[in-house]
């Protein structure tokens, strides 16, 4: 798996990781140097650094279809994505959330993502649909007011990963991921990075049906806890549903899972050309 009450709220698999693999310290913020902080002065809008989160994991599978589980598939994208972008921008910094099939709170993720003054946070996870397996297609979300049925539930079921964490209720303020009110509440939280990251998000879903071929349902918004709090331009890409039997074994594929990676990774290409250019 838009605006109005501001409010103050603040997704793996057993993988070898390769040397090129830099996790996130989640005790301490990364050091910047003099240096870093006099580029950054001189180029105010280049794309420095980019968390990449693979959604659920340990305890928290997420969905599964019939082969396959979420966290792995979420897993195994990213860490290609991070791979891909490192290869072809090694200035670039990228930051993951896991890079194994441990379980991560969903504040610490965004959190991971500030820390470290990221430019664009990722957030991948897979889909389902409880009604019918003949549902299919990409869809990417940011934050913001859910507007069908759907896109609460996709929510929801996102957000009710914090019941397996500790002293949720105090972390997250008495927020009920099983209450709609609270996720409406949640969705409309003033996100100053919106425009960003829809723009972000359209050239994602764009991407997926010109290079991959895939079905998309679209950019949409809903209220997402693992993006609640994030200072920077942040997405959360649902790559397909793992209910419907063709599209699991697609994204189960190691085609289907580097053609997905190309189409994120090309769409980051191009939102990374257009900000530098515009700055």
């Amino acid at each position: 798996m838009t605006t109005g009450l501001l409010i103050t709220l603040p997704l793996l698999a057993m993988t070898v990781v390769s040397p090129d693999v830099v996790q996130a310290d989640l005790n301490q913020d990364t050091i910047r140097t003099s240096q870093e902080s006099s580029e950054e002065s001189a180029a105010p809008n280049r794309l420095r650094t980019i968390v990449l989160d693979a959604g659920h994991g340990g305890k928290d599978p997420g969905t599964h279809g019939r082969y396959a589980k979420e966290k792995t598939i979420n897993l195994e994208l990213i860490l290609q994505l991070g791979r891909k972008i490192k290869a072809n921008h090694p200035d670039v910094r990228v930051i993951y959330t896991r890079v194994s099939d441990h379980f991560v709170d969903l504040y610490e993720r965004g959190a991971i993502a500030n820390r470290n003054r990221a430019d664009l946070f990722i957030s991948i996870h897979c889909n389902a649909s409880p009604s019918s397996n003949r549902v299919y297609g990409t869809e990417t979300y940011t934050l913001g007011l859910h507007r069908t049925q759907s896109n609460l539930d996709v929510a929801r079921r996102e957000n009710a990963v914090i019941l397996q964490e500790k002293n949720y209720q105090q972390t997250y303020k008495g927020f009920n991921p099983n209450s709609p009110l609270a996720t409406i509440m949640l969705a409309n939280y003033q996100h100053a990075f919106m425009e960003s990251s829809i723009n972000f998000a359209e050239k994602v879903e764009r991407s997926f049906r010109r290079n991959a071929e895939r079905k998309s349902n679209g950019v949409k918004q809903a209220g997402f806890i693992v993006l609640w709090k994030t200072t920077m331009p942040s997405v959360l890409i649902e790559s397909g549903y793992l209910t419907n039997p063709a599209e699991e074994l697609y994204l189960k594929s190691d085609e289907g899972q580097k053609t997905m990676v190309n189409a994120i990774y090309k769409a980051f290409e191009q939102y990374k050309e257009e900000i530098e250019a515009n700055g």
